[in-house]
């Protein structure tokens, strides 16, 4: 999982979703809403607007713009109604790149994808070219100063959770996409703070790049990222640990 697990690495070291609040905001925002679209209101009987509201609580948003998506998703309130939809691609070297979208104009939405990915020496493919390289699972975050691992272990492991392992200050937790919610909850009664939690495409193999070709896959991450229609960026990049650091310095 080098990819999504560096990547995300990255942006807490830098802070961007910090200095990008506004950007964040809207993005939960917009999951929150097409989650009460498809399966209603009501938090027990929706697990993906469960999770969203969680992901939101975590970024600090206000208790009201929270209810204000979750209304206009069920239709109490006015607003746009947003198509998910997903495009795959390859990137420098030929990284397998996967995007989830939510957007109300999809010509302008795979217009701006393509020309970042061309723009960093990608291209835009067609659906199902890299989708089968990636597996559905669950990824949760927690700073390791949260919990001991022993203890943290016999709890995600009991609940149904496939995997833990130590990057770099967190511990992340891999779970089945089925025992996600349940491996969420588990930690949650535990009293154990988590980072993040979230499903996600995590690759079966990875690309070793370069320095150059790592330097203009990270640039493409982030601008696609930047995106407002862009929801998440999956790719299956290898970028060594010593590259890493001097790159995102």
């Amino acid at each position: 999982m080098s990819g999504h697990s560096k990547w995300a690495t990255i942006k807490r070291k830098k802070g961007k979703l910090d200095a990008q609040r506004g950007r964040v905001f809207t993005k939960l925002i917009k999951e929150i809403t097409v989650a009460a679209r498809q399966g209603g209101g009501d938090t027990e009987a929706n697990p993906r607007l469960r999770t969203a509201i969680a992901a939101a609580k975590a970024a600090n948003m206000p208790q009201d713009n929270i209810k204000t998506g979750i209304q206009q998703g069920t239709g109490e309130l006015p607003g746009v109604s947003y198509e998910e939809t997903s495009y795959e691609g390859y990137g420098p070297g030929g990284v397998a790149v996967m995007l989830e979208v939510f957007t109300d104009n999809k010509k302008r939405t795979v217009a701006e994808i393509r020309h970042i990915l061309t723009k960093r020496g990608g291209n835009l493919g067609e659906t199902g070219c890299v989708g089968w390289m990636f597996d559905k699972k669950g990824l949760i975050q927690i700073e390791i100063s949260a919990s001991d691992e022993d203890a943290l272990m016999e709890v995600v492991l009991e609940a149904g959770a496939s995997d833990l392992t130590v990057e770099d200050d967190v511990y992340e937790v891999i779970t089945p996409y089925e025992s996600f919610e349940a491996v969420r909850s588990a930690i949650e009664k535990a009293g154990v703070e988590m980072v993040q939690a979230e499903v996600t495409a995590i690759p079966q193999s990875t690309v070793k790049l370069d320095e150059n070709k790592a330097n203009s896959m990270l640039k493409l991450m982030e601008e696609l990222e930047d995106l407002d229609d862009v929801q998440k960026v999956y790719a299956n990049f290898d970028i060594d640990d010593e590259l890493m650091e001097k790159l995102s310095a």
